[in-house]
């Protein structure tokens, strides 16, 4: 078998985008005019999960309109979002991504399902067969995701958030509330999802209900910085810009949004209300993912630690992608020792 090499050019880079939020943040509306942008004067594909609620929008944009109903399994988005490329859509907005986390016959409910499956009401037994229940609905879902990556159409995916809190231990030694922190969500709002998807993103923002449509990164890489400006509303022009830079177009000389100044090439953080805010460096992101035991883990994040000396925003980024991959792998070894045990 002969492998060959060329030159790397940009050209039909397929573009993954999600927007999270809570009620009210414009996520619905945001996703359609970002996707008529990129469409473009051709019909865009919608697969709804929300008992239609996005044909309220159909005098203002052009789209064909798919409901998504119960059981809401991974092989369901699967073959709906299929049929939609087969049909050749240039775009494709599902809203929304969550039900299949949490919606009826979702993953969680897979899971469930497969527990009481594994061990019926014998509560000891479920207790020690609960991380293997989780292999197969995570299998289909891997399944689903890697089927989604191999789609011709570019995908607009809207994820319902919630606020999320946890207990630490301050410096004064006292337990205290705070926002949760992950590598997938901003400010203590976290996507309804599973853990690894936001990662397949090629940027996600967070959207919130006090400013409903504007785009506050959750991930936003260095070349995608001007497309999406900070303090204005998703519109069409984005669309109409990242698709432009999809299919090979050359970069506009135009200079980036003004941001707090960072370091190295790292982009800058953009301030939010409370004052915080995460960009995810994708060279961080790769090393870490690339990780596959915890010691090489720790090596690489106090690599890339060092390396990050000084720029605060990209310590605490690196932090959150450590100790997301750390799970994952803690993850992975409760899971093969699970099956084990139920075998």
């Amino acid at each position: 078998m002969s492998f060959t090499f060329r030159p790397a050019v940009r050209e039909a880079v397929g573009l993954l985008i999600g927007l999270a939020g809570g009620t009210g943040s414009g996520k619905t509306f945001s996703a359609l005019r970002m996707a008529s942008g990129i469409a473009g004067d051709k019909p865009f594909a919608l697969i709804d999960t929300e008992a239609g609620r996005a044909k309220h929008y159909a005098d203002q944009f052009r789209f064909d309109h798919g409901d998504l109903t119960p059981p809401f399994s991974p092989h369901a988005y699967a073959e709906a979002i299929i049929a939609a490329d087969k049909a050749g859509y240039p775009v494709i907005v599902v809203d929304s991504v969550s039900h299949l986390w949490a919606g009826d016959g979702g993953v969680l409910d897979m899971q469930e399902a497969e527990l009481a499956r594994m061990a019926g009401d014998d509560w000891k037994k479920r207790e020690a067969v609960k991380m293997a229940a989780w292999i197969k609905p995570k299998t289909e879902h891997k399944k689903m995701v890697q089927r989604l990556l191999q789609v011709r159409a570019h995908l607009i995916l809207c994820f319902r958030a919630e606020e999320k809190i946890e207990m630490i231990r301050g410096d004064n030694g006292k337990m205290q509330i705070v926002k949760k922190q992950t590598a997938t969500g901003l400010d203590g709002w976290v996507p309804v999802c599973e853990k690894n998807l936001p990662f397949e993103l090629t940027a996600s923002f967070l959207l919130l209900a006090t400013q409903p449509g504007i785009p506050h990164p959750i991930k936003l890489q260095q070349q995608h910085r001007a497309l999406f400006p900070l303090d204005k509303p998703i519109t069409e022009e984005s669309g109409k810009l990242i698709a432009q830079w999809a299919s090979g177009a050359k970069p506009s000389t135009a200079a980036p949004p003004e941001l707090p100044a960072g370091k190295d090439s790292t982009p800058a953080p953009a301030q939010q209300p409370d004052g915080a805010a995460t960009y995810i460096n994708p060279d961080d992101e790769k090393a870490i993912a690339e990780c596959n035991d915890r010691k090489e883990l720790e090596d690489v994040v106090k690599a890339l630690m060092a390396g990050a000396k000084g720029d605060k925003p990209r310590r605490q980024s690196i932090a959150a992608l450590g100790n997301a991959r750390d799970a994952e792998l803690t993850a992975g070894v409760d899971d093969f020792r699970a099956g084990l045990e139920a075998t």
